[in-house]
């Protein structure tokens, strides 16, 4: 039997999925059940999944799947209540049929992709140069030097940033509230993670709820450039 948060949440990620044809954000579950954090959002998740009513597919944004549905949901004419906070989805925007854009008038640049960069646990800086990749010149945000990342982990994936993906990066040395960045921990270890600056201290966060806000001395965290986009092959 499912207590009543439990329900409320489930019958909110089917009315999403319904709706949208994606599953809520923990944001958007945590705001439509009025919760204060998101720890509570992932208690009721682990409730629900040890209970065989959903499941999470790992390595993905927003991974989550029902299995199935408790019995009075699954009754004829039974429609789950909307909680407060969810938006009905707007009125499909019809637009006249457009060219496509030749290639050749798209302005790319090759940048270089410069190995792999953690999204979990850091893994070591940054090192040479392993191949180039097209990218869209629209893509390289203001002036100064570009380069490319491979990205390795899970821990971004509330940010849309997936293992596997190549995020483009611009070179800088700071970074303001909420920027992800390339960040490299006491010369030794670089990771991709979004940047808050506490006083003299810097907390590295993640995008993931499995993996814990790291703080460090502000003596110890070098910004390396900043996220200005991203490449995902299919």
């Amino acid at each position: 039997m499912l207590t009543r948060k439990q329900l409320e949440l489930l019958d909110f990620i089917k009315t999403r999925m319904d709706v949208d044809g994606v599953p809520p954000s923990f944001d958007e579950m945590k705001e439509a059940l009025d919760l204060r954090s998101k720890s509570g959002i992932h208690r009721l998740i682990t409730a629900l999944e040890e209970r065989g009513f959903i499941r999470r597919l790992a390595h993905r944004a927003r991974a989550l799947e029902i299995v199935k549905l408790p019995e009075a949901m699954e009754k004829p004419g039974f429609k789950p209540r909307v909680i407060a906070g969810s938006k009905p989805a707007p009125e499909p925007v019809v637009e006249p049929p457009r060219s496509a854009i030749p290639v050749e008038a798209v302005h790319a640049l090759e940048l270089p992709v410069m190995g792999r960069i953690a999204a979990g646990v850091p893994i070591e800086a940054i090192q040479s140069v392993s191949h180039h990749v097209a990218v869209p010149g629209s893509m390289l945000s203001g002036r100064g030097q570009h380069y490319a990342l491979e990205v390795k982990g899970d821990s971004m994936i509330e940010a849309g940033i997936n293992d596997g993906d190549i995020v483009v990066i611009r070179e800088q040395t700071t970074a303001d509230n909420g920027d992800i960045v390339v960040a490299l921990i006491a010369d030794e270890e670089a990771t991709l993670k979004r940047f808050r600056r506490k006083g003299s201290m810097i907390a590295l966060e993640a995008a993931n709820p499995a993996y814990e806000t790291r703080v460090f001395p502000d003596t110890a965290v070098k910004v390396q450039g900043r996220l200005v986009g991203l490449i995902r092959t299919y």
